[in-house]
């Protein structure tokens, strides 16, 4: 005998969380029901789970449009330095994402530099293009540009 449950967390194997799947009575009685990680599927409970999709998604609109508004601003801005390097166009020393940072707060955009996703810091001059990924998804692009220091 099956019976219709909704999915709290996600379970490998069974489903992620909001579906709705039919599992074996003794399954969702004595394991997920008690554990937390499931509800009976009745009116009542599908009901309170659209609902909570609905703001779910509403939640995730207007955090998507906050994420699209701070990828605009992180966009216009360009953080330049000026850095020693030898003639090859190796810095001595490196630009990091805590230096981006600070070029981004002094341009007025206030972001986490976790954020910033830079494999290793930058060591050489010219142009470079640095992912940041914001809420939702959205990733921006910062330009860099690092000049060598006139000596």
């Amino acid at each position: 005998m099956n019976t219709s449950i909704i999915l709290k967390e996600n379970i490998d194997g069974l489903g992620t969380i909001g579906d709705v799947v039919s599992v074996k009575a003794g399954y969702a009685r004595n394991y997920l029901v008690p554990k937390g990680l499931a509800a009976t599927a009745n009116e009542r409970n599908v009901k309170e789970l659209d609902h909570q999709k609905r703001q779910l998604a509403r939640k995730l609109e207007k955090v998507t449009k906050d994420a699209e508004g701070v990828k605009a601003r992180i966009e216009k801005v360009l953080c330049s330095f000026t850095q020693r390097a030898s003639e090859e166009g190796k810095l001595f020393g490196s630009v990091t994402s805590m230096d981006l940072e600070t070029k981004l707060q002094e341009a007025g955009v206030e972001i986490d530099r976790k954020k910033i996703q830079l494999g290793e810091s930058i060591k050489t001059l010219g142009e470079h293009v640095v992912p940041v990924k914001l809420d939702a998804g959205v990733v921006a692009e910062l330009k860099v540009v690092i000049s060598a220091e006139e000596v």
